[in-house]
């Protein structure tokens, strides 16, 4: 079982630093655990969760508040969280995130050489497996490669998922940014209003509706 949570603590070199790769993440699953956020919907002991269930906490919380305005079916907290038996589904769904995360990260070239080097040398030091690490040495070494994380919404709701921690990954306060995130709430065929909710829980400002394609996915 791959240890998602390990791999984004050790995503994150610089947790002074706001626009810092995975800062994000990190900061949200504290907060979440802290004050109870969404996840409290999700399971009863919040204290044993991490930034994957902090993420998915955040997709079901928006995704339950935008199905109430739309008056559509609402979906379970399992859609988002797998259970822990659930263990292959899991780890698949935290290596989607972790995908997306770095992913948004390179968006603005936040993930340069030195930044890179950073995070190798953590790596080294947390107790994560040679294939953990060389998972995320592979992830990245790799060009921004959108299509591969499309490729991991395999549901509307793993969909949400992946856009939440995308938005979480970085601060979208650069044009760059927020094209990034734009084409890839189109790609992952995400109604403009589940989009604005997901920046509304947390707590980011919405993008331009006007650019987003309206859709019946979910």
């Amino acid at each position: 079982m791959f240890n998602i949570d390990g791999i984004i603590k050790a995503l994150q070199t610089d947790p002074n630093t706001q626009r810092t790769a995975m800062t994000g993440a990190a900061g949200l699953a504290a907060g979440m655990l802290l004050s109870g956020g969404g996840l409290g919907k999700l399971v009863g002991n919040a204290a044993k969760l991490g930034a994957v269930a902090a993420i998915g906490g955040l997709a079901y919380s928006a995704w339950q508040n935008y199905q109430k305005q739309q008056g559509g079916p609402e979906s379970g907290p399992e859609a988002f969280t797998p259970p822990p038996q659930a263990g292959a589904a899991a780890e698949e769904l935290g290596k989607t995130l972790v995908r997306a995360m770095i992913a948004a990260a390179k968006a603005d070239g936040q993930i340069d050489a030195e930044e890179k080097d950073r995070i190798f040398r953590r790596l080294e030091t947390m107790p994560l497996s040679s294939e953990e690490k060389a998972f995320v040495f592979d992830e990245l070494s790799a060009p921004l490669n959108l299509d591969a994380v499309v490729a991991g919404a395999d549901t509307p709701e793993h969909a949400a998922e992946i856009y939440a921690a995308s938005l979480v990954a970085m601060h979208p306060d650069t044009e760059t940014e927020r094209n990034y995130l734009t084409t890839l709430a189109n790609r992952l065929r995400l109604d403009s209003g589940l989009v604005a909710e997901i920046h509304r829980t947390a707590g980011h400002p919405p993008l331009a509706s006007a650019d987003l394609t309206s859709s019946s996915n979910v």
